[in-house]
């Protein structure tokens, strides 16, 4: 495996790219949804908002594997990807509860903290060249879904 330490990182794997940008497809047709017939606007957020709760605990759920198979992390790091990878689902959860523009402000929040912490890891843990730019295109097409979703909720 090429690491983000090696001059020559292998391309995305194709099946990666296909599973990562086929996960935006909810998002994106959802926020458009939100966009769409004011009497089911609450709906579509609704769903939105569920999707993105999801997403949000999944890629928690990340760190929580490389900390447990990553050998390079020292003690410190690995208990810092553990304590992490439930963070997400922290804030995820009580968001589905949430009403309104604020339910989707709160994963926005979580999926930017999310991409901090992967920049964190990403190197001790020895992760693919290829996975902090394709967290970084994800999180911000998942985070512009989202912030149109709060816009429309709150207009």
């Amino acid at each position: 495996m090429t690491t983000l330490t090696q001059s020559h990182p292998p391309a995305l794997p194709r099946h990666v790219a296909w599973l990562g940008y086929g996960g935006l497809l909810p998002f994106i047709a959802l926020a458009a949804l939100t966009g769409g017939d004011p009497h089911h606007r609450l709906a579509w957020s609704d769903a939105l908002v569920g999707y993105g709760a999801v997403i949000l605990s999944f890629i928690g759920a990340l760190h929580w594997g490389v900390a447990m198979s990553a050998p390079g992390l020292d003690p410190a790091r690995r208990r810092r990807a553990f304590v992490w990878s439930v963070v997400p689902a922290l804030l995820a959860w009580p968001a589905t509860l949430l009403a309104g523009s604020l339910a989707p402000l709160i994963l926005v929040l979580g999926f930017v903290l999310h991409i901090v912490q992967d920049k964190m890891l990403a190197e001790p843990a020895g992760l693919p060249a290829w996975y902090l730019p394709l967290r970084w295109r994800l999180t911000v097409v998942a985070c512009i879904c989202l912030l149109a979703n709060a816009w429309q909720t709150w207009a």
